[in-house]
């Protein structure tokens, strides 16, 4: 069994995994990281983020040349939709994104191990791979993702009743797909299903879907979804769901059972922390498998480090990169920071759900005075060009200082908007200075700026 040496070593290939490793190679540490996978870029990149979004595009794209190309002029025949040509872009992407980050840890010179790492002691991995070796460190970075969450009572089998993975490889369209979850991922992928002619319904336990987004957001949201044809159970408390015969069956507390082609399970994600040796270790996790750090996203043990889904919050692909970066600079220059407040969220179904900073809701509670300036998308010149006007966005500022401590929206390219709001929010920006930007015209990013406006009572078009 071979035996190498390393400054650092990233347990997990990921969005927070392999940045970590590239920025601690520019700090000129010897790097390698170790992730079970031959393609490296985890579940984002792999089977979560991009190839959701590529289906999401491809269904677009074929909404719209049923829906809405005659507006335009263009008459088309009625659009058939070929899946597997579909699935075969999809995965082209995939490959092509992969490759390229292999090919990003190569030029920095970061040793790629293919294997599964086990944390054996402070400073030791075993990787159990195609040659099992031992890997040495000064230092460990725990970088292993989440995974789907599963409920009890659900006979899953990874294929008429599966999760998002299982999702993103249908082999034809569902004629009825029962989505378990009501939150991003639910609503993404059920999304992408409904556009291609799937009826689709979407159980939620709570008594309202998108929790944790801004209310009045995730109530327009919710009404703009029933309208293209989802359908929504809210208070739903699913105790069984299984395979019968040609069908599936979901049992929901108090509820008839419904029966349907597909059962998708999205009920949320847990951290992955499960089978890597943190007991040998002696580190130890909360109910939901989140390792504890301190501000310096250390363990209780010296010199092993955990960051992104591991360590729970917010499960977002960007946080986790922040905070590997953060992380290592801490590690090498004494320094790093990441701002939870400024951290963007996005929902991309059509129309884009898009959030930074605090809810009403959380304001609210913690007894913050704010003030709101609203736009709708229908006053927006550049959005009625681009034949979508649903939605709205919003600016939340400090009544006293006029602070931008939030920034809501749902409408066309939301998630791109975002950006000009995170940087606010991250600069500790007024409404005022928003306001007070030119935004070029006809754009988009103007609905941004009439809404800052609004704040202080002072919109021009609205």
């Amino acid at each position: 069994m071979s035996t190498q040496k390393f400054d650092l070593v990233v347990l997990g290939g990921g969005p927070g995994g392999y940045v970590a490793a590239i920025r601690a190679a520019q700090l000129k540490m010897n790097v390698a990281v170790i992730d079970e996978n031959q393609r490296f870029g985890g579940t984002c990149l792999r089977v979560g983020c991009i190839p959701s979004k590529a289906l999401l595009e491809s269904s677009h794209l074929f909404w719209e040349a049923g829906q809405h190309f005659a507006e335009h002029g263009i008459e088309v025949n009625a659009p058939k939709i070929n899946v597997a040509a579909m699935m075969k872009r999809k995965d082209r992407i995939v490959t092509t994104l992969t490759g390229g980050i292999n090919m990003l840890l190569k030029k920095n010179k970061v040793t790629q191990i293919v294997g599964r790492g086990i944390l054996e002691a402070p400073g030791k991995i075993s990787v159990n791979g195609a040659e099992p070796q031992t890997i040495l460190a000064d230092r460990i970075l725990i970088a292993t993702g989440s995974i789907p969450m599963m409920l009890p009572g659900i006979e899953f089998d990874g294929d008429w009743i599966g999760d998002s993975t299982t999702a993103l490889s249908y082999p034809e369209v569902p004629k009825h797909l029962v989505v378990i979850g009501g939150g991003y991922i639910g609503l993404e992928l059920g999304s992408v299903w409904a556009r291609l002619g799937t009826e689709v319904t979407i159980l939620e336990a709570m008594d309202r879907v998108l929790a944790g987004l801004d209310g009045e957001i995730a109530t327009v949201a919710r009404k703009v979804f029933e309208k293209q044809g989802l359908k929504f159970v809210t208070s739903a408390f699913v105790e069984r769901a299984a395979r019968r015969g040609n069908q599936c069956v979901v049992e929901c507390k108090g509820m008839p059972a419904i029966e349907c082609d597909r059962v998708l399970v999205c009920a949320g994600r847990v951290p992955n922390t499960k089978g890597i040796g943190l007991e040998n270790l002696g580190i130890q996790t909360d109910r939901r498998g989140a390792i504890q750090v301190n501000d310096h996203f250390e363990t209780s043990v010296p010199g092993v480090f955990a960051i992104g889904d591991a360590i729970g919050g917010a499960m977002l692909a960007h946080k986790a990169s922040e905070e590997g970066v953060a992380c290592v600079e801490m590690i090498v220059t004494g320094y790093g920071h990441v701002d939870y407040n400024a951290i963007p969220a996005i929902v991309y179904t059509n129309p884009e759900i898009a959030s930074v900073g605090k809810t009403e809701e959380q304001l609210k509670a913690e007894g913050i005075p704010f003030n709101k300036g609203i736009c709708p998308f229908g006053a927006n010149g550049r959005a009625r060009t681009l034949g979508d006007v649903e939605g709205r966005l919003k600016v939340l500022a400090h009544s006293d200082t006029d602070r931008i401590l939030g920034v809501h929206a749902i409408g066309i390219r939301a998630g791109d908007l975002i950006s000009e709001a995170a940087v606010a929010v991250n600069f500790g920006a007024s409404s005022e200075d928003l306001a007070r930007c030119c935004h070029a015209h006809p754009t988009l990013s103007e609905i941004m700026q009439e809404a800052a406006l609004a704040v202080s009572g002072r919109a021009i078009h609205t």
